[in-house]
């Protein structure tokens, strides 16, 4: 994550943040802000209003109630301002099929202002940091999906923008290009730039978010890291014990006080379930003492926490009953 997280400033700024569609509410006071060079993953189900958001921040949709700040430039009022500062990749990514990549960023970088001598530079190295060097002259046409999706990074980061607003950027991504690509926002990050990062693959959020913000019917749920939202939710009464080596010796741990259930999930890997008013420092403890009495090796012991899944569906779920 980006070791920018800790500075003050703020560099995105969203208050009360409303949208109506016809009489539908697509956003209904969204409030959060963004620090300068930090990663922020912005997460709900489908129709939850992220993108309506994403495009209320690059201009897209103007007619909206609240206020957006980038920058210190209020949108959309000083929205050409803003785009010199901005870095867009929308879900879907469009481009004319007929043209090369090069080509497709040439057109794309003089549209955000570049001149001939910077995209001669540019193009080169925006293509290496998405590994697509060897795919310069070769038409839209001949690439792959998730090729097309790493071209449309390479357009959005064309001008070094200082804001890089990315919407589902991994949608039809294999593993390794998800890798590749969070490994560059992730890098991004630490180099200063502010990313708004949205996405349904929740654990590609947990890998790069410096927060997180839960959106749910409109609303916005929850923000904070990871550990602050865990925080949230009553502590999981779950402790897992690491064996050295498979042992049926695990099934003593069943007769420590306040354990309600133990299971052996994997050789090695067991589980155990505790009361809900089991202090769980104590049941770590006997649990300690009962290794130490059967004398079997141990590679650790730990207090389960929740997981983002969890606390995404937890928020979700009371989003559903509201």
């Amino acid at each position: 994550m980006s070791s920018n997280s800790s500075v003050n400033d703020e560099f995105v700024v969203i208050r009360d943040l409303t949208k109506d569609y016809s009489g539908f509410r697509a956003l209904e006071n969204v409030s959060f802000s963004i620090k300068k060079g930090e990663i922020f993953g912005y997460i709900g189900p489908n129709g939850a209003g992220k993108t309506t958001t994403m495009k209320i921040l690059i201009g897209l949709i103007t007619d909206f109630h609240g206020e957006v700040l980038i920058g210190g430039y209020q949108g959309p009022k000083q929205k050409d301002e803003i785009h010199k500062l901005m870095g867009y990749l929308p879900q879907n990514v469009a481009f004319q099929e007929w043209r090369t990549v090069d080509h497709a960023l040439k057109i794309f970088g003089k549209l955000s202002g570049l001149k001939d001598e910077e995209l001669d530079a540019r193009i080169p190295e925006v293509l290496d940091l998405v590994s697509l060097s060897d795919v310069r002259h070769k038409k839209i046409s001949q690439l792959s999906g998730g090729m097309t999706q790493k071209v449309g990074l390479a357009q959005a980061l064309l001008h070094n923008p200082k804001l890089l607003v990315l919407d589902e950027p991994l949608g039809g991504l294999d593993p390794l290009s998800r890798h590749q690509l969070k490994n560059i926002v992730l890098d991004l990050g630490r180099k200063g730039t502010t990313i708004l990062f949205s996405s349904h693959i929740l654990s590609d959020v947990q890998d790069v978010a410096d927060r997180i913000g839960i959106l749910s019917h409109g609303r916005l749920k929850q923000v904070g890291t990871l550990n602050e939202l865990k925080s949230q939710l009553a502590p999981q009464k779950v402790v897992e014990v690491l064996l050295s080596y498979a042992s049926d010796k695990w099934q003593e741990f069943k007769s420590v006080k306040n354990a309600k259930d133990v299971e052996q999930v994997s050789p090695g890997r067991v589980l155990v379930n505790l009361e809900a008013e089991a202090d769980a420092d104590q049941v770590i403890d006997d649990i300690i003492q009962t290794i130490a009495s059967l004398k079997i090796k141990v590679r650790g012991i730990t207090l389960l926490s929740h997981s983002l899944d969890e606390i995404y569906f937890n928020y979700v779920r009371d989003g559903e009953k509201g």
